[in-house]
């Protein structure tokens, strides 16, 4: 048998160290936050992408009481931007939330397995890595690819 290692590559920085076109997005991904329809958990998750014309989308999760089709942030945003710009792919995704209590949380979350797919068919699709901004107040998770944390990736080529 053998063992395969597998490493992430993430750094953990003040917003103030992005630079003023990451900060925006990270301010657009917490206004997303108000958007929100979270009745049932109460759990508010904003996102916006920048493209590669410049242009920022913004979206937010959208919850219903047929859990199944419930919504994330992410998702919402990366369709989004593909319906309006389908020949701009994303180029940075931030995401930011906020707990039941309204408050924005203290450390960053990251997207779930549906959203780490849909970023990685982002990046086949357009040829090109996703960064990846997870906002917490304490600090902002930079990922340079979804590969970084989705290491086993499912992608078109694995079909073949």
């Amino acid at each position: 048998m053998k063992t395969i290692t597998l490493k992430s590559n993430i750094q953990l920085c003040k917003p103030e160290e992005l630079s003023e076109e990451e900060q925006t997005l990270i301010k657009k991904a917490i206004e997303a936050t108000k958007t929100s329809y979270a009745k049932y958990s109460n759990f508010k998750v904003g996102a916006a992408v920048l493209l590669s014309d410049g242009n920022i989308v913004t979206g937010s999760n959208q919850e219903n009481a047929s859990f199944s089709m419930t919504m994330c942030a992410e998702r919402n945003t990366i369709f989004a931007a593909n319906a309006m710009y389908p020949d701009k792919g994303v180029v940075t995704l931030c995401i930011a939330a906020k707990n039941v209590n309204n408050v924005l949380l203290n450390k960053p979350i990251s997207p779930c397995g549906a959203c780490r797919q849909v970023i990685l068919e982002e990046e086949e699709r357009y040829k090109h890595p996703v960064k990846l901004l997870l906002y917490g107040t304490e600090g902002v998770y930079v990922i340079n690819t979804i590969r970084d944390i989705l290491p086993l990736a499912f992608i078109d080529d694995d079909m073949k």
